[in-house]
């Protein structure tokens, strides 16, 4: 019994003493200060002078008046406002869904382990690399009808050929789809492709055995299981298109008229063109809601429900 009190005794006193933990973080706390404020003032302070603006009738400089939600019946009843709106409707639902599907292909050919692998992943993300800007001016040179895939097919014998959908005020904005697919779809090719990786090749054993097709294995099989993949896909594609501008700007102007018009190129106009201050803050109060609209599901599934069940 003595023996084992002393060494007890004796491994206690070896112990270092714990540190407080406030003592141990107060570093690191410390080195986050400054990007706090920045986040603070930059970025959530410019957001609530936004929503204030969009409440006053600033137009070339800023009041600081109160005219309640004129600006936003102003908005409601624009009709370039509501086609602007429109077209991010039409665009985000086939450029989302292009994107998923295009993706998804891209990334189960690639997954048949084929020669040249790392050569077709660099040419399927390659576009991704480029900014909407360089984009829209390749497309916009190759869908030109006196330039592009008109010309080069009429050059080829074929006069009748006719494609010009840029200049076309009904078919414009499915050129942006056209262009942003062609964008997009490396991205979710790459994040589709890791979560193919990651797929128990059990799965595939047990699925030839019972004769099921390949088509039907991942249809059935995995997709299902790259569902947090796909969330996350979604969620990027959708910021995407809220925030589209460049790409518009680049490639058609919002043109023909006002028939490529989306909200974030209505904002910057009445903001720096127009000297509308306070139309321009509305039309942007109202892209941060559906941002947030969009986002705010997808944290608490991933984030809030998740640690709920931990």
């Amino acid at each position: 019994m003595a023996t084992v009190t002393v060494r007890a005794a004796a491994t206690g006193a070896a112990a270092p003493a714990a540190r407080p933990r406030i003592g141990r973080g107060l570093p690191a706390a410390l080195a986050l200060v400054p990007t706090a404020l920045i986040v603070l003032v930059v970025y959530v302070g410019c957001m609530l002078w936004t929503v204030r603006l969009s409440f006053t009738s600033s137009t070339l400089l800023p009041k600081f008046d109160f005219v309640g939600l004129a600006q936003y019946e102003r908005l409601i009843l624009n009709d370039r406002f509501v086609v602007s709106a429109q077209n991010t409707v039409i665009f985000g639902v086939l450029f989302i869904a292009g994107c998923l599907v295009l993706g998804f292909l891209l990334a189960v050919f690639i997954d048949q382990r084929v020669k040249g692998e790392g050569a077709f992943r660099t040419v399927f993300l390659f576009p991704y690399s480029m900014s909407f800007v360089v984009t829209g001016v390749a497309w916009q040179w190759f869908l030109n009808p006196g330039l592009g895939l008109e010309k080069l097919v009429r050059d080829m014998g074929f006069s009748d050929f006719t494609f010009d959908w840029l200049v076309n005020q009904e078919m414009a904005i499915y050129t942006l789809v056209i262009a942003g697919i062609w964008h997009g779809a490396g991205l979710t090719m790459a994040i589709l492709l890791a979560g193919l990786r990651g797929v128990d090749e059990d799965l595939w054993k047990a699925a030839r055995v019972d004769g099921v097709p390949p088509w039907r294995y991942y249809l059935s099989i995995v997709l299902p299981l790259l569902r947090p993949m796909v969330v996350t896909a979604t969620v990027l594609l959708a910021i995407s298109v809220v925030k589209l501008y460049d790409l518009v700007v680049a490639m058609t102007g919002g043109g023909p008229g006002i028939a490529t018009e989306v909200p974030a190129k209505f904002v910057m106009d009445h903001l720096f063109e127009r000297n509308n201050i306070a139309l321009g803050t509305a039309a942007a109060t109202l892209m941060l809601v559906t941002v947030v609209i969009i986002i705010a599901p997808w944290i608490y599934a991933r984030y809030v429900r998740s640690k709920g069940r931990r």
